[in-house]
């Protein structure tokens, strides 16, 4: 297993590291397997948070006798002092453990989250007072999309990690921020390599590419550990399978070559016409440009931000989409778009649907 340094925290990390999103859809024995077989092969941290469902309990159960042998860290929702608090001593509790390596402020994705969490009797606050009492060791932030805030939360000097959403599409644009944590001292974890688990074949139709069992997973991975400034990226693993096939492209980490970038890219698009299981936009961006200006991914991903993202961050859609200057009404039907869509998407009858959405009032 290749190890990096989390940023000033010193910490040495496994590059492929667990994330526990997908915990609560397992068994407790499921996940107490995969756990202890990421132990085995080198995963060394372990993220989790409040707000995933039964998973803090889930991995207590399943390590409690061997908290030494791993850095955890959870996170909290909560944008309040007091909140905070109760949620860490909650988080505690769950995860059978009297400290944690690393307590993040959880999806801070807009202004007026990160005024109510840096300001008096915020959640930073209580970061801090867990931090005095040597409850926490290291703090940290997660962002989704909100450029504005990522800026702020890496120069603002009081974080020293920072959770990104980053993979071969690049859906929350952070391809321009990466390089800055590094700059700033900052760990760089990467959460959603995979795009919440949409890049991967369907277990009956896997296809080996990429030195993995499933080429969009290796390829994934890949790409994003093949940039030095991630430090390692979190993996939503629900089988022991996925997690050995995941460590071996972490022993050690080769980037993909331009060559392979590029092949990658094409299966990605060809993905969605292959397995049509309800396959929405991948962002591929075969179907640009538009002959009427339309930015058919964007509309696409403000659509899902609505229908699909946290209440915390839905306006963030509604924003992308204001600022397109051409919106999705422009749209003549002229079915370019779809000739040149490797999953051959109806998209006019898509951009359609997405108006609704989009289109407030």
């Amino acid at each position: 297993m290749e190890y990096r340094t989390l940023g000033k925290t010193g910490l040495r990390v496994s590059a492929i590291s667990y994330g526990t999103l997908k915990l609560p859809r397992i068994s407790a024995e499921e996940a107490a397997r995969c756990l202890e077989r990421a132990l085995e092969l080198g995963i060394n941290f372990v993220d989790t948070a409040r707000d995933y469902g039964d998973a803090e309990s889930k991995v207590g159960r399943a390590l409690k006798g061997r908290r030494g042998e791993f850095l955890l860290a959870t996170k909290t929702s909560a944008r309040r002092y007091d909140a905070a608090m109760a949620d860490l001593d909650r988080s505690l509790q769950e995860l059978q453990t009297d400290y944690l390596d690393l307590w993040q402020l959880h999806s801070v994705s807009d202004e007026e989250s990160w005024r109510e969490v840096m300001a008096e009797g915020g959640a930073l606050q209580a970061a801090r007072r867990a931090q005095a009492q040597g409850v926490v060791r290291h703090v940290g932030i997660s962002v989704h999309r909100s450029l504005s805030v990522m800026h702020r939360a890496i120069q603002c000097g009081k974080f020293e990690t920072i959770m990104l959403c980053y993979n071969p599409i690049d859906a929350e644009n952070v391809g321009g921020v990466l390089a800055l944590p590094r700059r700033h001292g900052l760990g760089l974890i990467v959460m959603k390599a995979l795009s919440g688990g949409t890049m991967a074949y369907p277990k009956q139709a896997r296809k080996a590419g990429f030195g993995g069992r499933d080429a969009l997973v290796a390829g994934a991975l890949r790409w994003v550990l093949g940039n030095q400034n991630v430090d390692c990226v979190l993996a939503g693993m629900r089988a022991v399978h996925e997690v050995e096939e995941n460590v071996a492209l972490a022993s050690p980490v080769v980037p993909l070559t331009a060559a392979e970038r590029k092949q990658l890219l094409a299966m990605l698009g060809e993905f969605g016409g292959e397995y049509r299981y309800g396959q929405r936009c991948l962002a591929c961006g075969y179907c640009q440009p538009c002959p009427e200006g339309v930015n058919i991914p964007a509309i696409f991903l403000a659509a899902r931000m609505l229908t699909s993202y946290p209440d915390d961050v839905k306006h963030q859609g509604y924003e992308i989409y204001e600022q397109l200057d051409v919106g999705a009404e422009a749209c003549v039907e002229c079915e370019k778009c779809v000739e040149k869509c490797p999953a051959t998407l109806p998209i006019p009858a898509l951009l359609k649907e997405a108006r609704k959405v989009l289109e407030r009032g």
